[in-house]
């Protein structure tokens, strides 16, 4: 038996998978990045137990949990001025080519010369984003991705910046519902932040003995000692512990005989110390 995931570009999943094999090592893992039209697909033909995908996606038959949000950002040319400052104005690349499907970008599709005088021109051959980078670079055009994917095929010679005016994309987590299992459930916790103790499984235990005492977690995770029933004896000993407070506070108060004079707020000389030194 077997867990697989699949990631789309720009998802770095290092951090989960970590943690699934410290925690599941009797269940390998295995994860592999697809392309965004093979994101879902993965999950249909069964070559994935769930998919970290970039949303929108047809969610038919699926469950989608939204984990997080990426900032858009442009990537030109390092030479590019428009990009000298620390953030741009989607405003300031209506001017510019988009290498791209004006689609994948409505927000510049809607203020983009090109598309309103209609001089856009065709897009050069371009087999993947390596390809795509290398047109960046040579100043042929712009393109606007995910920050994560920007990052990921980034290279000296380009330079991206976050743009305003895009909205952001979203990273989430799919599988099919009707094949939900106890390792999807283990993987939800884990994208969650849940700890091991507090997974879906460890509830279900933990709402069955609810009238039980918890044993305490030491800090690396290992279970500690369940705690000690009280035996008889100990019960013995409360009761006659209480017997003996309850004596005690029946007896009368005694007033302390006070030694000290009324009033006294320091000690006095001794009139008699001194005697029989000659005076």
């Amino acid at each position: 038996m077997s867990f697989s995931i699949a990631f789309v570009a720009g998802v770095t999943p290092t951090k989960w998978t970590r943690i699934w094999n410290d925690r599941r090592p009797d269940v390998p893992l295995s994860a592999f990045r697809t392309e965004p039209a093979e994101q879902i697909a993965v999950l249909h033909d069964g070559r994935a137990d769930v998919s970290l995908v970039r949303l929108p996606i047809d969610d038919t038959n699926l469950s989608v949990i939204n984990l997080y949000n990426e900032i858009p950002v442009v990537v030109a040319s390092k030479d590019h001025e428009t990009l000298q400052a620390e953030t741009v104005l989607l405003a300031d690349l209506a001017g510019e080519h988009l290498l791209q499907n004006p689609d994948d970008v409505p927000e510049w599709r809607d203020i983009a010369d090109e598309i309103r005088e209609g001089t856009r021109r065709a897009l050069p051959p371009m087999r993947d984003l390596d390809e795509t980078m290398e047109q960046v670079a040579a100043g042929v055009g712009i393109i606007i991705v995910p920050h994560g994917v920007a990052r990921l095929y980034g290279r000296k010679d380009v330079v991206s910046r976050p743009v305003t005016g895009v909205a952001d994309t979203q990273i989430a987590l799919a599988w099919i519902t009707r094949e939900t299992s106890d390792d999807i459930e283990e993987f939800i916790g884990i994208v969650r932040g849940r700890s091991r103790q507090s997974s879906r499984t460890d509830a279900g235990a933990a709402a069955a003995s609810a009238d039980t005492e918890e044993a305490p977690v030491h800090s690396d995770g290992r279970p500690g000692k369940p705690p000690r029933k009280p035996k008889k004896t100990d019960k013995a000993k409360a009761a006659a512990k209480a017997i003996r407070v309850a004596a005690a506070k029946a007896k009368p108060a005694v007033r302390k005989r006070t030694e000290s004079s009324p009033g006294r707020t320091r000690p006095t000389k001794n009139p008699n110390k001194g005697k029989g030194r000659g005076h």
